[in-house]
C-alpha cells in the first residue's frame, strides 16, 4: 500500500464503486487531456472554442470539406501520437479487478483499449478509420492522411495549435486545398468514421449502451460535462431506474441535479488514487 495519503475525492468514490457492484463508466473529453489532445468546454460547460464541423455543414459543402480536411492534416498528428494517460490506465486496471464492468466513452481517439479496458463502447466512433458516405468503405486514416499530403504538399510544413479529435487552430486560404474522393465507387465523399455534432449515434450502439446500463448496479461519469444529449441520455437512464451515479469532473455538468456523488478534481490523479485506495496498486503520477 502507498504511504501517500488518498484524497478525499478519490475516497469517496472508492466507497461508492465498493458498495455498488457492476458500475458502468461513462467517459468525456476530460480523460484524454492527460494525454495531449484538448477538450471542448470550460468549467462551466461553455465551449473553450469555436463549435466543430457540423455533420449537414460537412456533407454539403465542399469547401467545408477543404477547409476540415486541411485543418486535420495539421491538426490529427496530436490525435495519432496520444497515447494512453492515467486516467485511463486507472479505468483498466479497475476493470480488470471487477470493480468497473465496462466503459461508454464519448471520445474517439481509442485510448481506453490502448490502456487495456475490454469492455468499451466507442458511442461516437473511432478517429482511426474513415468511411465512403457513398458505398460505406472504410479505409485506415493513416492512408487518406498519406493521400492528402501527396495531393498538398505545401500544407506539410504548417504548424497551428491543436484542438479537439484532430483539429487545429488554422485559418487560411483553403480554396486550392484537393480533397480525393472515393477510388472505389469514383463520386464517394470521405467522412472520419465518427458522429459529427448533429448527426444521430447508430441505433444498434445505442441500444448496446444502453443495455450497459440496465445491466450495471452504479453509474461514474468521468470527464464529461454531459452538455451533449447523446452522453447526457444515459444519466437520465440511470436516474430514471433509481441506480445511483457519481461523477468525477472539474467544473458545470448538466446532470449535477442527478448525482448522489460528485467529486471535482483532476481526473487523472484522482482516478490513480482511487486505484491505490481500492487495490494498493497504483501509477505514479509525480
Amino acid at each position: 500500500m502507498s504511504d501517500v495519503p488518498i484524497p478525499e475525492g478519490a475516497l469517496r468514490l472508492a466507497d461508492f464503486l465498493t458498495r455498488y457492484p457492476r458500475i458502468v463508466v461513462l467517459t468525456g473529453a476530460g480523460v484524454s487531456t492527460d494525454s495531449g489532445i484538448p477538450d471542448y468546454r470550460d468549467a462551466s460547460g461553455a465551449w473553450k472554442c469555436a463549435p466543430p464541423m457540423q455533420h449537414q455543414q460537412f456533407m454539403s459543402s465542399h469547401a467545408a470539406r477543404q477547409r476540415y480536411w486541411a485543418r486535420a492534416l495539421v491538426g490529427f498528428r496530436t490525435l495519432h501520437r496520444a497515447r494512453p494517460g492515467i486516467a485511463h490506465t486507472a479505468l483498466a486496471q479497475l476493470e480488470g479487478v471487477g470493480l468497473v464492468a465496462g466503459v461508454i466513452t464519448q471520445n474517439v481517439d481509442g485510448l481506453h483499449q490502448k490502456a487495456g479496458s475490454r469492455r468499451v463502447i466507442d458511442l461516437h466512433g473511432r478517429a482511426e478509420q474513415v468511411r465512403c458516405m457513398q458505398c460505406g468503405a472504410l479505409r485506415m486514416r493513416h492512408d487518406l492522411h498519406d493521400e492528402l499530403a501527396e495531393c498538398n504538399p505545401h500544407w506539410l510544413s504548417r504548424e497551428a495549435a491543436a484542438r479537439p479529435d484532430g483539429d487545429a487552430d488554422l485559418e487560411a486560404d483553403f480554396s486550392t486545398f484537393q480533397v480525393p474522393g472515393c477510388r472505389r465507387c469514383g463520386q464517394g465523399i470521405w467522412k472520419p468514421d465518427v458522429v459529427f455534432f448533429g448527426d444521430n449515434v447508430p441505433g444498434e450502439r445505442v441500444a448496446r449502451a444502453t443495455a450497459m446500463v440496465d445491466e450495471a448496479g452504479a453509474l461514474l461519469v468521468v470527464g464529461s460535462s454531459l452538455m451533449v444529449y447523446s452522453g447526457y441520455r444515459f444519466a437520465r437512464q440511470a436516474s430514471s431506474a433509481s441506480k445511483p451515479i457519481a461523477c468525477l469532473n472539474l467544473g458545470h455538468t448538466r446532470a449535477d441535479a442527478l448525482y448522489s456523488l460528485k467529486v471535482e478534481a483532476p481526473v487523472g490523479e484522482t482516478l490513480n488514487a482511487l486505484v491505490v485506495a481500492l487495490t494498493g496498486a497504483g501509477q505514479a503520477t509525480g
